[in-house]
């Protein structure tokens, strides 16, 4: 069979995903099984892999599934205990009296509040928890979506401290990272996987600066009583000053210290430094810009929930003590994540469990780092103190880990089908050694398959192409991590078959799969729900398109110029 014919019959399996979530809207928890079964399926007819060892790579995924639950489970188990011990509305509280400026408003809540909860909880949390503040403030509630769908983005490579980089792209492409390392290709595993983080600040950090005054003028034109661009660029300074406030901590934790702090770490520093100057003025506009008289806006604008013009927030602690648990994550990070320290080594090695050879396949092999994984430290462990700290009741802490547990069938679920799939589509071809001799698959794997039909449709095009691959990615799936997981390897064969850097192409799929926040469903659906937007889902992404289009666009052209005058090594 040629391998065109093997590259559609691979990509079967992403269509089926792709009709059932978008054209007939069903749901991940639906949708990811049937599609894993589809791979299933192709793998056993068309690539002739025994039944046995599609279910060991099965079972692959099932384990490495269960490290990005724990990480997920640990992120919502914060939320819901700082909503119980009422930190959350004290948060939000605070955010309230800052500036009476919408676009302050805006960039101030849906940019630097946004990374902060991306940097710290990830998985479409972020626009879900700053949508509905930024309603309570007078906000129309379509505007509020698109405004944090958009700015969710930026931020999401180092989503729940690094889950996307270190589980995403850990799953897909760390055997031949490995590989690598063995030919002396690359240095170390770890040290490539810095390397990622560091290539895709090159693509974000333009982006963070664009995005912020392109979308104020976006707001302004699409939801502004005037419709003008000029009035939301007017706040240029002050947006510019931010995204400086950003990246500066931002940056220099991607390329000092590794995936898991830039975006929790950078927007919370950023937080603290642009409240601070708003209140004081500093690049703010001498105007105070608004959406105007609520009676006016266009009807498509609103929902069901109507949030204008009231603040029911009120604070139960200090601004500190509701702060304290993130600034505590933030701590416990750095300490367990910097080596010269010692106990990032010495959690990496206890508490593991390993799976070694499943169904008697050789390499067919997984471990869990329980203690070394962010859902159990510092998660679940500052969820834990945060009880004591903010002094909650026992019925209260109770349900807030019941509530995280009824939260975790959907993407449990979900998640274990789709890294099955990954997993199926990683051991698809070659050789695989088995205890009881060897079982030939097809010369190609699937993601080779459909590299290489792609490096001769594209070619030399394709640095343009590779981020949007990405944002498809978590168009489909909902998430950054697994389209990293989906499509690692393939970005990896691809930069190989047209003899690109592998680093720069891995780095903008991660920048890819970061952009497709915006036009993500599974995000879409969870914003509209809390700003009552239901079923309005298609105007959403019709307005999150454009800046989705734009973001690729710029990595795309980033990618051509780090390809040509970066100095990356072609291994």
């Amino acid at each position: 069979m040629s391998t065109t014919a093997l590259a559609f019959l691979a990509l079967i399996p992403i269509l089926v995903a792709l009709v059932l979530m978008v054209g007939l809207r069903m749901g991940a928890m639906k949708a990811m099984p049937l599609s894993w079964l589809a791979c299933v399926i192709i793998a056993l007819a068309v690539w002739g892999l025994p039944f046995k060892y599609v279910i060991a790579l099965s079972l692959q995924g099932v384990v490495s599934a269960v490290g990005v639950l724990i990480i997920v489970f640990g992120a919502l188990l914060i939320l819901h205990t700082l909503q119980y011990s009422g930190g959350m509305e004290t948060i939000q509280y605070g955010m309230q009296g800052v500036s009476r400026d919408m676009r302050i408003q805006g960039i101030i809540i849906g940019y630097l509040y946004g990374a902060f909860i991306e940097g710290a909880a990830g998985f479409g949390t972020p626009a879900a928890l700053a949508a509905p503040l930024l309603l309570s403030l007078g906000f129309p509630p379509m505007a509020a979506a698109v405004l944090c769908l958009t700015f969710n983005s930026f931020p999401v490579t180092f989503g729940a401290v690094g889950t996307p980089v270190l589980v995403g792209f850990g799953a897909s492409i760390r055997q031949v990272i490995e590989g690598a390392v063995a030919s002396g290709s690359i240095e170390s595993y770890d040290g490539f996987m810095k390397n990622i983080g560091e290539t895709v600040t090159l693509f974000h950090g333009p982006m963070a600066i664009i995005i912020g005054v392109f979308m104020l003028g976006f707001i302004t034109r699409f939801f502004g009583p005037t419709r003008s661009w000029k009035e939301g660029f007017a706040c240029w300074k002050f947006a510019v000053l931010s995204a400086v406030a950003f990246l500066i901590p931002y940056l220099a934790l991607a390329w000092l210290v590794g995936p898991e702090l830039p975006s929790l770490l950078g927007g919370l520093i950023g937080l603290i430094i642009i409240v601070a100057c708003a209140k004081k003025g500093i690049c703010v506009p001498k105007d105070v810009w608004t959406f105007g008289s609520h009676e006016k806006w266009d009807k498509s604008w609103t929902g069901t929930i109507d949030f204008a013009g009231k603040t029911d927030f009120k604070p139960h602690m200090s601004q500190f003590m509701a702060w304290f648990p993130y600034v505590l994550i933030g701590a416990i990070l750095v300490v367990t994540r910097v080596d010269s320290w010692g106990l990032k080594g010495w959690l990496g090695s206890h508490g593991v469990l390993g799976f070694t050879n499943i169904l008697g396949y050789t390499g067919i092999t997984e471990r869990l780092q329980l203690l070394y994984l962010p859902g159990t430290v510092p998660f679940m462990l500052v969820a834990l103190l945060t009880i004591f700290m903010h002094k909650i009741p026992g019925p209260k802490a109770s349900k807030a880990w019941m509530d995280t547990l009824r939260k975790m069938k959907a993407p449990t679920i979900s998640l274990i089908a789709s890294v099955a799939l990954v997993k199926i589509f990683q051991g698809s071809g070659g050789t695989v050694a088995v205890t009881a001799g060897a079982v030939s698959g097809a010369v190609d794997s699937m993601p080779l398959a459909m590299a290489k039909t792609m490096a001769a449709f594209i070619g030399s095009a394709w640095p343009m192409f590779a981020s949007f691959v990405g944002g498809l990615g978590a168009f489909i799936t909902g998430s950054n991590t697994v389209s990293d997981m989906l499509f690692g390897l393939f970005q990896w064969d691809m930069a190989g078959q047209l003899g690109l850097p592998k680093l720069v192409m891995i780095a903008a799929q991660g920048a890819g799969g970061a952009m497709g926040n915006m036009i993500c469903i599974h995000n879409i659906v969870a914003v509209c729900t809390v700003v009552g937007l239901s079923n309005r889902e298609g105007d959403i992404i019709k307005k999150t398109f454009w800046p989705f289009l734009l973001y690729g666009l710029v990595v795309g052209i980033i990618a051509f110029l780090l390809i040509q005058f970066g100095g990356y090594a072609v291994f």
